[in-house]
């Protein structure tokens, strides 16, 4: 069903997702027991929230960006392809 890559992928998803769940546990805990104002745990708590959306954001960017350079350079090698084929069926 799984190909040898798809299943490392997978597994390398399971274990990225598993850091980011510790990481934000350890993050709720320190917000949680630090010894400085509700309000402040709040503004923490904002900045870890909006530093989570900005990484999201670069790494969707980053891999639409990657997705489209595949997509043009696909292109090329299909237009390369057929002059090549061109090219050699005249003869």
């Amino acid at each position: 069903m799984f190909s040898s890559n798809d299943n490392t992928t997978f597994v390398y998803t399971i274990l990225n997702l598993v850091g980011v769940g510790a990481a934000y546990l350890m993050m709720a805990g320190s917000i949680y027991y630090a010894p400085v104002d509700f309000s402040t745990k709040g503004y923490w708590a904002m900045g870890i929230l909006l530093l989570t959306i900005s990484l999201i954001n670069v790494v969707k960017y980053r891999f639409d960006d990657r997705s489209a350079n595949d997509r043009v350079r696909k292109i090329e090698d299909a237009k390369n392809e057929k002059m090549l084929s061109e090219y050699v069926s005249k003869d």
